[in-house]
This record gives structure tokens, C-alpha cells and sequence, in this order.
């Protein structure tokens, strides 16, 4: 049954309050959920792609392109050229976090709870967003920097890593578990909170999932769509 329990604040599946105690880590996305910005997007806009490139992202969060990571390959093609200046400063003057995310954040470890950001984006933003947040576990993608000429470049691939090559959905989903597994607690222990399609394989192994601002796919899904205000009304139905 699904009903709003206030505006803005869409709950099924269960009835409020859960307590607290009864989750030991939280699982966030990063883009259009923890801050406030598709960052492939902004970076496009660099080399006057953002047009292209967000139509694809926009498409991949809906759920309509079914293979995520040739998505993202191609929008990162498109990247080609981009500089690390270019970089830091869509960091600086376009990413902020979103309403809410610093008190959520703060309210899960002060309960005791670990933090987990698993990002189709890219290690230069997750990176600083872990430092700035405290956050403990991260995964992400790692954006190939040019050396020798035009060193400093973007190349337009992403760098295989130890555990695979892109943090997609199934990714998202394998990370949440071998974490809980890490520390071992039930994936019913975890919350997971995300926005687009790719989201949705962590947010159904979770104990509960929150959906913020959502595609409507996502929202459909979630225990908790959080459709007004800030990230931290996901506290309204928890309990200390």
C-alpha cells in the first residue's frame, strides 16, 4: 500500500517508524542524490556537449538504455579534450551538495552506522565528497588523464580497476553486499538511496530503500520516495 504521510514524503511496503538501531549502513548514490548535479553532464559543458551528453544520462536514468555501461562509455568519449582545470571547476562553482545530505549523514554515523557512495561517476568528485563527508567506502570510475602531449587532458576512456571496469547497477548492487558481508551484517540492515534506474539493483537488496527526487521507475520501487524537500526527511520515518 502506498500512501503520503506527508507532502512531499511517499511511503510502501511498511509502516512508520522503523527504528534506527535497526540499520547499520547507508548506501548513497552520488549525482542528482548526494549533490546536486549530473557530473558528466557538467563536465560536457566544456567542450559544448552537455546537449548530447545529458540526453543520454537523462535516457539511462530513466531505465530506457538497457546497456548502462556502453552508455557511459559513449558519453565519456565525448569528454575527450576535457582538461583537470576543466574539472576542478565544475567541482567548484557547480557542485554543492544537496538539502539535507550533510544532516543525514551526520544523524546515520552519530547512530553508528557506515557510509557507502557507489557513483557511475568518477573518483575526482567521489574522492572529495568522501573526504568532505567522512564518508567510509566508495566506488566509482576512474576518468584516463593523458600523459607526455597534452598531459593533463582527458582521453575519453575510463581506467579498468581491480574489481572490474565500470561501476554500474549490478555494480552498485555487489558493492552494498560484499560491504555488508565486510561487516557482517544482513543486507536488511542497509539503506540504500538513489535516484535513476541504475540505482534500483542496490535499492532492492537493501532493508530500505529511499528514492529522491526520483525517475518515476525509481520512485515506484522505493519504500520511501522523498518527492519535496531535503534528503534528510528520510529521517520521518525512523526513530532513534
Amino acid at each position: 500500500m502506498t500512501r503520503e504521510i506527508s507532502p512531499g514524503l511517499v511511503i510502501q511496503g511498511f509502516e512508520p517508524p522503523l527504528p534506527l538501531s535497526d540499520f547499520k549502513l547507508a548506501a548513497f548514490d552520488m549525482d542528482s542524490t548526494l549533490i546536486n548535479i549530473e557530473c558528466v553532464d557538467e563536465i560536457a559543458d566544456a567542450v559544448g556537449m552537455k546537449a548530447e551528453v545529458a540526453a543520454i544520462t537523462e535516457a539511462a536514468m530513466r531505465g530506457e538504455i538497457a546497456d548502462y555501461k556502453e552508455s557511459l562509455r559513449r558519453r565519456v568519449a565525448l569528454l575527450k579534450g576535457v582538461t583537470v582545470a576543466d574539472l576542478e571547476q565544475v567541482y567548484t562553482e557547480r557542485l554543492r551538495l544537496n538539502p539535507g545530505a550533510e544532516a543525514l549523514v551526520a544523524a546515520f554515523k552519530q547512530a553508528g552506522m557506515k557510509i557507502l557512495l557507489v557513483s557511475g561517476g568518477f573518483t575526482f568528485f567521489t574522492d572529495r565528497i568522501r573526504d568532505r563527508l567522512g564518508i567510509d567506502f566508495t566506488r566509482s570510475n576512474v576518468l584516463e588523464v593523458r600523459s607526455g602531449p597534452n598531459c593533463g587532458e582527458l582521453t575519453g576512456r575510463m581506467v579498468d580497476q581491480p574489481w572490474g571496469d565500470i561501476c554500474d547497477g549490478e555494480e552498485k548492487r555487489k558493492m552494498l553486499l560484499e560491504t555488508c558481508a565486510q561487516l557482517g551484517i544482513s543486507p536488511h540492515q542497509a539503506i540504500a538511496v538513489g535516484d535513476g534506474a541504475n540505482d534500483l539493483p542496490m535499492m532492492g537488496a537493501a532493508g530500505l530503500s529511499v528514492a529522491y527526487h526520483a525517475k518515476p521507475k525509481v520512485r515506484e520501487q522505493a519504500n520511501v520516495a522523498i518527492n519535496g524537500g531535503g534528503l534528510d526527511r528520510v529521517l520521518e520515518v525512523l526513530k532513534s
